[in-house]
């Protein structure tokens, strides 16, 4: 009669096991989903680089450098004449 009112080791740890079991696949799947929104965002954000890339702006700082050496070229070449004159 002690055997039918103990329960025996294999049914005390069926619950446990199944719960186990339960957390182990919502770890899993969590993880699936960390990892599949992870590799749409960095999709999202490498094709949003690549794609959206604007036409480079005027540097007005080179522009300005340019003309200060085309104005230079002149004046120079304005010099030569004068020296050969």
């Amino acid at each position: 009669m002690t055997d039918q009112t103990t329960p025996s080791s294999s049914e005390t740890d069926a619950p446990q096991r199944n719960r186990s079991s339960a957390v182990g696949r919502t770890f899993l799947w969590v993880g699936i989903g960390i990892g599949a929104v992870s590799a749409a965002a960095l999709t999202y954000f490498v094709l949003r680089a690549t794609l959206m890339q604007r036409p480079p702006a005027t540097d007005e700082t080179a522009d300005r450098i340019q003309g200060l050496i085309e104005e230079a070229n002149r004046l120079i070449k304005t010099l030569d004449e004068k020296k050969q004159t």
